[in-house]
């Protein structure tokens, strides 16, 4: 499996008004995730398959299947699979924009050009620490 994420985007923010976007990723094993980070958008992550440590400001907690974690705008916030199996979940940005990045890496995968609607710019993101799930990540854990 590739080590980059795998990423479907379901709904994007010319369908909505820009008011929310909504992309399946899929996390490869031992994934470090994105570093720590903050920006000027909301996010919801509901697990669907497998297990996802996420920090959110100071609080490392574990997500499993059918759970859900928010991060909200300007609030450092990461995520990484710990595991030996694929991870999937559903991110759900307001308001919209972020999709793009994801729309761009997806097509980038295909070898083929990105959807008109993904060519803007996609909100700055800010990096402000290491992944959690690598060498220098947050260890502790709380369910």
């Amino acid at each position: 499996m590739t080590s980059r994420p795998q990423t479907t985007v379901l709904l994007h923010g010319e369908q909505t008004g820009d008011l929310v976007s909504v992309t399946e990723i899929v996390v490869p094993p031992r994934s470090p995730g994105p570093p720590l980070h903050v920006h000027g958008f909301d996010e919801a992550f509901y697990v669907l398959d497998g297990e996802l440590l996420f920090r959110v400001d100071d609080v490392v907690a574990s997500r499993g299947a059918g759970e859900v974690c928010f991060a909200p705008r300007h609030v450092p916030h990461a995520l990484a699979n710990r595991s030996d199996v694929p991870a999937r979940y559903v991110l759900v940005c307001t308001p919209a924009g972020f999709e793009r990045h994801w729309a761009r890496l997806a097509a980038a995968a295909a070898g083929v050009e990105p959807p008109e609607w993904a060519l803007a710019p996609p909100p700055e993101v800010t990096v402000v620490g290491p992944p959690i799930g690598g060498p220098d990540g947050d260890l502790t854990t709380r369910r």
